[in-house]
């Protein structure tokens, strides 16, 4: 045996209770679970001493944006220092795959703020095209070795309309409709989980429900989910949900939502609202999982709180409105009195929109600050701030949202269908801490500390529920022929070290990971080990 790990408290990721156990590991996979009292213990090349710890599989992140940080960070420390070992990235509705030579460009400078990558970086050479090259470049990364952790995609719907129609807000035609189809199927057929929807970011918010539910069924059809941000997490936001539910029932494909929150004033105590409705979908048989994040800001870009009109014809166009006084008049009119709908149908409370990162350095001085505080400290009015930051740094900024409810964030998260998401935005100057700090905050704030669900329960959550998710037959659970993805953990110091005000600081009591076997975290530090590779949908719909 190459390793041998010796009387862990094994979590094995099924929700059943916890045993204490030596696991061997070999050729990368698990070769036997010995509970304590069972039988011989195994010996190995090596034997780590794991008394005092618990081991379990390796965590899934289930909503990412790693798209180009696992591509530009061999050492990727914010994920593998959580116990991360699987990340699912192609969020919301935008990435970098499929795309051609005019939609990357478009795509790179719409999610700079999200990922970097905009215009004049070259910290990435973009030299894919299709979801099967964006996951061979994952495989090949860093000369050939991988990368830091796993990682499977889904495609991202925008990035198709955006190839198919563009950023025109109009239905489809036939012949649009019947390239989109084409591009999911080919996207899938190439390795992808599902499709993913942003449906408050441009240009996929574009699309009517009689196109998603199209896209839905040649997804269905490949054994895949869909995985929408949908189109309000404020005031429509119960709408939202309840929408999403019966596009899919319709075309008959599986479920999962995205960052599943109840979020600003006009939802505060409604998170029971939320779960009746799924409780009935599903006990009328639909497929549902839904995945959230410990945290209440949420996080995005400062340009997605405007108008989707204002979007229209793409960065160039938004831009020239913004610079037009009129039509910024009238921008300014939706996002602070009528409520856009990239705000999720609310008025903006620009107390609430803290900058966490900008592209231009002369902004520095806004980052970690509220709208609001800049405008009264300068004199100024919020909206001449928020102008002067959309146009001065090219749509660049990204934001904190400060409007989520610490109910409705431990109610969700108790749900059966629940898994674990960091929405993690590693770019930017402050970004919000779940990009670090998500798996261990929840076993040892939302565990420990609160008892709001059981180290045996959370685990399940966050390992093997999201596994049978993705249809992974041999990852998420501690057994015999598993993929060895493991994650060792002190449940009883185990913390998220993010904050705030130092996002990005180390979580504490998680020393060592592993990746296929192999040592990505060890003593608390990161090993030089790239062991991640992409993981991809097969023919009969299951993923490896």
């Amino acid at each position: 045996m190459d390793l041998v790990i010796r009387g862990a408290r094994v979590v094995d990721g099924s929700g059943g209770p916890s045993f204490r156990a030596d696991v061997a590991v070999d050729g990368g996979r698990i070769a036997s679970v010995v509970r304590e009292g069972g039988g011989p213990r195994p010996s190995g090349r090596r034997v780590l001493d794991a008394a005092g710890l618990a081991l379990s599989p390796g965590f899934v992140d289930m909503h990412a944006h790693s798209d180009l940080a696992l591509l530009r960070d061999p050492e990727h420390v914010a994920k593998a220092a959580q116990g991360v070992t699987l990340e699912v990235l192609g969020q919301d509705g935008i990435s970098y795959a499929p795309a051609d030579d005019r939609t990357l460009g478009e795509i790179r400078r719409t999610i700079a703020g999200w990922n970097g990558g905009g215009p004049g970086d070259g910290s990435v050479d973009f030299d894919w095209r299709t979801v099967g090259e964006y996951l061979d470049r994952i495989d090949g990364a860093f000369g050939g070795r991988g990368t830091a952790v796993n990682a499977a995609y889904l495609v991202p719907q925008g990035s198709v309309r955006m190839l198919a129609v563009g950023w025109d807000d109009r239905p489809a035609r036939p012949g649009e409709l019947e390239r989109m189809r084409r591009l999911v199927a080919e996207g899938l057929e190439q390795g992808a989980l599902g499709m993913s929807s942003g449906l408050t970011y441009t240009p996929g918010m574009y699309a009517d429900d009689a196109e998603l539910t199209e896209l839905c069924r040649v997804v269905a059809r490949h054994g895949g989910y869909y995985c929408p941000h949908h189109r309000s997490y404020g005031a429509g936001a119960l709408a939202a949900y309840a929408e999403m539910v019966e596009l899919t029932r319709t075309a008959g494909c599986a479920l999962h939502l995205a960052h599943a929150t109840m979020n600003f004033p006009e939802n505060e105590g409604r998170a029971p609202e939320l779960l009746a409705l799924l409780d009935r979908a599903l006990a009328e048989g639909a497929d549902i999982t839904l995945d959230t994040y410990p945290y209440t800001p949420g996080a995005t870009t400062l340009a997605a709180m405007l108008p989707s009109w204002a979007h229209e014809g793409g960065p160039d166009a938004t831009l020239a409105r913004l610079g037009d006084p009129d039509a910024a008049a009238r921008i300014r009119h939706d996002v602070e009195v009528a409520g856009s709908d990239g705000c999720h149908g609310v008025p903006i409370d620009w107390d609430t929109i803290e900058i966490s990162g900008v592209v231009e350095p002369a902004l520095a001085a806004y980052v970690g600050r509220s709208v609001a505080a800049s405008a009264r400290a300068a004199g100024e009015e919020p909206w001449t701030v928020a102008l002067r930051l959309l146009t001065r740094d090219r749509l660049g900024p990204t934001i904190l949202q400060h409007v989520g409810h610490e109910d409705n964030v431990r109610r969700i998260m108790r749900h059966r269908v629940h898994t674990g998401g960091s929405d993690g935005i590693l770019h930017g100057a402050k970004p919000h801490p779940r990009a670090y700090g998500t798996f261990p905050r929840y076993l040892g704030h939302y565990v420990r500390e609160l008892g709001i669900l059981t180290l045996e329960e959370c685990v399940a959550h966050l390992t093997g529920r999201a596994a049978a998710r993705l249809r992974l037959g041999d990852r998420g659970l501690v057994r015999e022929g598993y993929r060895a993805d493991l994650v060792l953990f002190d449940p009883d110091t185990v913390a998220a070290g993010s904050t705030f005000e130092a996002p990005r600081t180390p979580p504490t009591g998680i020393p060592y990971v592993l990746v296929g076997g192999a040592f990505v975290m060890e003593d608390g530090r990161r090993t030089d080990v790239l062991a991640g590779r992409s993981v991809r949908r097969r023919a009969d719909g299951t993923a490896r």
